[in-house]
Formats: structure tokens, C-alpha cells, sequence
């Protein structure tokens, strides 16, 4: 399937896709495209419902603290990468 902008820049969806997917989209823009993913009417039931048996039994504080360890490993292997790529560059 493909659709086209009209010439204000809006992208039009057929009634079909909307009543599969929903009306609000998140867009990710990669280098050679973009990817519309569909944004669910209720973002916490969401997930909610993908994460139910993972955050069983775990008490909000846990959950904070995971999430929180998480956050930090991910910006520390985001700092190494960006320190690489900037070694790279200055070769």
C-alpha cells in the first residue's frame, strides 16, 4: 500500500487502517525512511497488559529502582558509543 502527501504535507489513511491502528501515531524517522507506530489510546494499560507477569509481585520502589539501573546502563553504553564515534572521526 502506498498514499501521498497533499500539498500541505499531510498523509491521508483509509478508514481501514485507522479503525485498525487508531488515529494517533508516534513517527521514527530513520536514515532512508519513516515508520508511523500506532500510539494506543490508553499509553499505561498498554503497558500494562505487555508487562503484567514481569511486574508481578515486584513493589513500586523495586520497579523505580530497576527502571532507574536501566536508565544509567543505557546512557553509560550511549557515552561509550559516542565516544567511539568521535575516536573514529578524529582518525
Amino acid at each position: 500500500m502506498s498514499v501521498e502527501t497533499d500539498s500541505h504535507g499531510r498523509l491521508y489513511l483509509s478508514a481501514e487502517l485507522r479503525q485498525t491502528y487508531g488515529e494517533r501515531f508516534h513517527v521514527v524517522t530513520y536514515e532512508d525512511r519513516i515508520e508511523l507506530v500506532p500510539i494506543d489510546d490508553d499509553p499505561l494499560h498498554a503497558v500494562r497488559d505487555e508487562l503484567d507477569d514481569a511486574l508481578e509481585g515486584m513493589s513500586r520502589e523495586e520497579l523505580r529502582e530497576e527502571a532507574l539501573d536501566r536508565a544509567k546502563q543505557e546512557t553509560e553504553e550511549d557515552i561509550e558509543e559516542a565516544t567511539r564515534d568521535v575516536g573514529d572521526t578524529a582518525e
